[in-house]
């Protein structure tokens, strides 16, 4: 069921189909936009950044979905289960924003009369830098934090439809990235210390199918000493080659098989259950923020809740050793988008 793709290799054959489908601990398929077959009108390219603290989380996007750019700072407030979020539409990017082809090289920069959006590519250092005016009234936001990219294995993967060739779906997600600097908003300031703060990246590129529904959940954080996340999701094309779902543990990755979501969809805010088919995972998400999302605007429809919580339970690594879960923070999803 889940094929390890371990030679480089390019993402799409000549016809713009996936080459092989599967999932790797780092990238091992080359992405390139000319290859694409499908129309300019369907390609996705994303870079989401999730910086989290105690009680404080930080969400960056810069996202150019073909007819639409989107660029998103937000602030949420997790003691008070408060979100504040500013966005940024540009009309038909198809390109222009150059998102990059690799998850190691090039940049994301992206500027306007009253917002700054900068994603930068040091050595072993993601670099984020964000101004945004009046993120409140009358009071600038201002980011300026350093993510340690220590080159761990991290979850890649590549996925098609079975109903259109052409759409496929090629995801990295790296967890467990150390993070130091600050937020300012006006006169409030939010400090991350790399030794017990961190961030993950969801880096996606695809071409999609119009409407789709998918569960996504992420964690880092710190267990026994050691820097502990997971990445678990479902539900966009066919998965029959490959699931994203992985635990990683100082370093390494973890591959489990399925996990299942299990919420109340009539109140987001009740725990949410996540059991794997393989018996390495049980945990209970207690909320503490939706970060609701119900947009319409005629061809592009999105409805989900991206609810943050603290994770308790247990998860078991490939060897055996089983990691007792407390109190730590992350967040999962379920999304329904039309775009």
């Amino acid at each position: 069921m889940n094929h390890l793709v371990t030679e480089k290799l390019d993402l799409l054959n000549e016809k713009g189909e996936l080459k092989e489908p599967g999932y790797a601990y780092d990238q091992v398929f080359e992405y390139s936009r000319k290859m694409i077959k499908a129309s300019v009108w369907r390609i996705k390219e994303w870079d989401y950044y999730a910086c989290i603290k105690e009680d404080v989380a930080f969400g960056f996007t810069v996202a150019d979905l073909g007819y639409l750019g989107m660029l998103t700072a937000t602030k949420l407030d997790l003691t008070n289960g408060i979100e504040t979020k500013k966005t940024f539409m540009n009309p038909f990017p198809f390109g222009k924003f150059k998102m990059p082809r690799d998850i190691y090289d090039g940049d994301v920069s992206i500027t306007g009369k009253n917002y700054s959006f900068r994603f930068q590519l040091e050595e072993n250092k993601r670099i984020i830098k964000v101004w945004i005016k009046d993120f409140v009234p009358g009071k600038d936001f201002n980011a300026d934090l350093e993510l340690s990219d220590l080159h761990d294995d991290h979850m890649t993967i590549a996925t098609p439809w079975k109903e259109n060739k052409l759409a496929f779906y090629y995801n990295q997600k790296i967890n467990c990235m150390p993070t130091k600097g600050k937020v300012v908003i006006g006169d409030e300031v939010y400090l991350f210390d790399k030794k017990k703060h961190f961030s993950v990246l969801d880096w996606g590129r695809g071409v999609w199918t119009y409407k789709n529904t998918w569960y996504w959940g992420s964690l880092s954080g710190i267990v026994e000493g050691k820097r502990f996340g997971f990445n678990i999701g479902y539900g966009f094309g066919d998965n029959s080659n490959a699931t994203e779902n992985m635990l990683f543990y100082d370093g390494k990755a973890h591959k489990l098989e399925d996990v299942k979501f299990e919420l109340d969809d009539g109140d987001v805010l009740k725990p949410w259950k996540f059991t794997s088919n393989d018996s390495r995972l049980e945990l209970v998400m207690t909320p503490m923020l939706d970060r609701k999302d119900h947009t319409n605007l005629l061809i592009i429809k999105n409805y989900g809740h991206q609810v943050f919580g603290k994770f308790n339970g247990y998860v078991i690594l490939d060897d055996g050793t089983k990691l007792i879960i407390k109190d730590l923070i992350g967040f999962a999803e379920k999304i329904t988008n039309h775009y």
